[in-house]
């Protein structure tokens, strides 16, 4: 069989870079594509399309170490042989195949051994027919040896590529990362594997795709209020047409159609194509400093994973302007969770398949259209003369940008703020397709955990300044929770066979069946408990909606855990009980507590019960450790938010705000508006609201003490002031709104504050964002 180009030309191509995964997929790209022409075509095909992939094994020599790829296919014939192991040769369709080099083959093959043996047959055919590439003895003739196999069925049919004297980095690669590779194939092939009827094997273990962890197409967040309110979806699906272009089947150039030869390279061989976006943009359920972006894909391959240039901006009338990332905000504490499945069929890719073509029209076009021209920042959308940013990721951005716990920006919580690390280990959970996290059902229950204890924080601040004379229940209606006398009036109306609170004749069973029903998951709190040396216990815990929570002696406890069978249990939390109402304790501190107890039993340790707690606590929870780079992480994206508010308050008279400005602060101001590449607008400071952007935390604290008029009353800040005709009472508010600012300044300033000013400044920007108003 004749090969193209010379013995020493297939060497070379062999230092090529290109990792051990994209050598095997290149071989994988060569399999999947018969399957999909027969799916095309519509041949009758009632055969198992798969790939299975076989590595060296740590028991065999190094010297005879090989890696196998077959297949099920269709097989091939001498000729179509022939074609696919000549190095230069590539099929008539480089659009519709993830073969798109005819290089491939050459380069994977000669990457990883030195001898390769190609081996197909069809259905029906009385052998296996094949050629032996030996880089060893193949001379200028370019002659490879013809090789047959006899078949021991005739209805067999498919391809298998056997690679042996492998290189010794890749051999020892191979054999140590078979896990690895599978994590690999199922990512970057997860769409092919989820949508269409193939298989791919490694070491006799099935890929995966490995699928995104995103929230529905029925959650959403409403930005805004009143007639500008609008509902952002969580999902939203991309098809978007464009004008049909002429491809040439020679270079792949693409152009406007009837010109009758390739503008490129001068070819006749063109053809009317579609040229089509299609997928979807979302978000994510947990927030990662790595795993966001968007996924790009050409013929269902992915070519880009987490790809992140989306983000990123340039004033295009600024050639010496930096590029700028919005997104996310505050990357280095906290990531980001926008992402997205984006089909690019039409744009050409790099021969690794690792990126597009960026200086292709058509990837700037799909850009432009994913992320719009202007930037998705508002503010510097405004600055820069673009409006608003409406492309579908510019409206993820608006409604998604903030990572705040709730249902405003879908972030699940446990009250006091967002529970990332919870997230992201439920997400570990999805991905190993634990039942229960599958859908995001568990992220919106805790979303809806923080608003109720949110809300049941408001009720007790409310029932401590409430006077004997207000109607209380007028207040708990106000505030979104259910009065006493609808609680009673709803106990009144149970149905049959439900227990009332308290029945004397209720049965330990009953009890727990209707504490269960009548409760709610503390998705934070439900995990195992324990480590090695004490054992594990799988704990739900439940938070009582309206009941209060007894023991078998019809005493109050503020937590019941109950045993069932194997290492599992129900913790049930009673909010109402006077520890936590009164002395303001964790719910975890009882909850652990009663854990402890069962596992010093469980396991006869002789650890005391506060040696337990604290080892629980360090090893099971260890989320809620008071981290500072954490809270700066949440203080800063909360000013961020501030500082925007607050310039769009005094957008049409900025001159006083600027007034204000210490010659210090003016000086931070333009050596940060410079690191952005913002050195002509420091020219108009004080003209419009940017210098509000780039401004100390402790110049936005002493603006809305020295004039709080533009920023209270709902418009940044909820609390009273010209409304309110005590003077008193808006120094009091007043006071307690710049006092949190000002805490937080301290902790954004000087980031080195003391666990007790780390916890301090937490509390600051949990009570901060609740000061918010609605209006976004």
């Amino acid at each position: 069989m004749k090969i193209t180009p010379s013995a020493r030309i297939l060497r070379m191509l062999g230092e090529i870079e290109f990792d051990e995964w994209q050598c095997i997929a290149e071989l994988v790209d060569n399999a999947f594509d018969d399957f999909s022409e027969i799916m095309r075509t519509g041949v009758p095909w009632d055969d198992i399309c798969q790939v299975s992939i076989t590595l060296p094994s740590a028991s065999v020599k190094s010297t005879e170490a090989q890696v196998i790829i077959a297949d099920t296919g269709r097989g091939m014939t001498y000729e179509m042989l022939e074609h696919a192991v000549r190095a230069g040769w590539s099929s008539n369709d480089r659009f519709d195949k993830l073969g798109l080099f005819g290089m491939g083959f050459n380069v994977s093959t000669a990457r990883l051994g030195r001898r390769t043996r190609v081996l197909t047959t069809r259905s029906g055919d009385p052998e296996w027919i094949g050629v032996e590439i030996d880089l060893d003895r193949i001379g200028d003739d370019f002659e490879a040896d013809d090789i047959t196999e006899p078949k021991r069925d005739p209805a067999d049919h498919g391809t298998r590529i056997e690679i042996s004297r492998l290189a010794h980095d890749r051999a020892e690669w191979l054999r140590r990362n078979a896990a690895n590779l599978r994590n690999i194939l199922g990512r970057t092939y997860s769409w092919i594997l989820d949508n269409r009827p193939v298989q791919l094997w490694v070491q006799g273990i099935k890929v995966l795709p490995r699928r995104h962890c995103r929230w529905s197409a029925e959650r959403y967040v409403t930005h805004g209020n009143g007639t500008n309110a609008e509902k952002i979806p969580a999902y939203i699906e991309i098809d978007e047409k464009f004008a049909d272009a002429e491809a040439c089947h020679d270079c792949g150039n693409w152009q406007e159609p009837d010109l009758g030869r390739c503008g490129q390279c001068g070819g006749d061989r063109l053809a009317l194509r579609e040229r089509r976006i299609h997928g979807w943009v979302g978000i994510q359920r947990y927030l990662d400093k790595r795993e966001f972006g968007i996924d790009f894909l050409r013929n269902g391959r992915k070519i880009l994973q987490w790809d992140k240039r989306i983000f990123e901006w340039k004033n295009p009338n600024n050639p010496l302007a930096n590029i700028e990332i919005e997104y996310p905000v505050d990357l280095v504490n906290q990531g980001g969770r926008l992402i997205g499945e984006i089909h690019l069929d039409h744009v050409p890719v790099t021969y690794q398949k690792n990126a597009f073509e960026y200086s292709d029209r058509s990837w700037r076009g799909a850009v432009q259209f994913l992320r719009g021209e202007g930037p998705l920042q508002p503010q510097k959308a405004k600055a820069a003369g673009y409006s608003e940013n409406e492309s579908p990721l510019g409206l993820l951005f608006k409604g998604y940008r903030r990572n705040a716990a709730g249902s405003r920006c879908l972030i699940p919580g446990d009250g006091k703020g967002p529970i990332h690390d919870d997230t992201r280990r439920w997400a570990q959970l999805f991905h190993a397709s634990t039942p229960g996290y599958e859908t995001d059902e568990k992220w919106w229950d805790a979303v809806q955990n923080h608003e109720y204890l949110i809300r049941q924080a408001r009720l007790d601040n409310a029932q401590d300044g409430v006077s004997k004379h207000v109607d209380v229940d007028a207040v708990l209606e106000a505030l979104g929770v259910a009065s006493s006398s609808a609680v009673s009036q709803r106990d009144s109306h149970r149905g049959p066979g439900v227990p009332k609170r308290g029945n004397a004749e209720e049965t330990t069973q009953e009890r727990i069946a209707r504490y269960t029903v009548g409760s709610v998951e503390i998705s934070e709190l439900s995990r195992d408990f324990g480590d090695p040396r004490l054992g594990f216990i799988s704990v739900t815990t439940r938070r009582l909606e309206s009941a209060r929570l007894k023991d078998d002696r019809d005493r109050f406890t503020p937590v019941l855990l109950v045993m069932e069978q194997g290492a599992t249990a129900t913790a049930f939390v009673d909010l109402q009980h006077e520890i936590f109402t009164t002395f303001g304790v964790e719910v975890s501190e009882p909850l652990l507590a009663e854990i402890a107890a069962v596992l010093k039993v469980r396991a006869d340790s002789d650890l005391n019960h506060a040696q337990l707690v604290s080892l629980l606590r360090t090893e099971c929870l260890r989320h809620t450790a008071q981290r500072a780079d954490t809270v700066i992480g949440e203080a800063n994206e909360l000013m961020a938010e501030i500082r925007s508010r607050m310039a769009a308050s005094i957008a049409q008279s900025p001159a006083r705000a600027f007034e204000l400005l210490s010659t210090d602060e003016l000086t931070v101001i333009e050596n940060a508006m410079i690191a952005e590449s913002s050195l002509a607008r420091t020219d108009r400071l004080g003209e419009n609201v940017d210098f509000l952007q780039y401004a100390p935390p402790f110049y936005l604290a002493r603006l809305l003490e020295s004039w709080p008029e533009p920023f209270m009353d709902g418009a940044v800040f909820k609390g009273q002031y010209a409304r309110t005709s005590s003077l008193s009472a808006r120094r009091l508010g007043l006071a307690r709104t710049v006092g949190y600012v000002n805490d937080i300044a301290v902790l954004v300033s000087y980031s080195n504050g003391s666990p007790l000013q780390v916890q301090r400044t937490r509390l600051s920007v949990r009570l901060l964002a609740a000061e918010l108003s609605e209006t976004t």
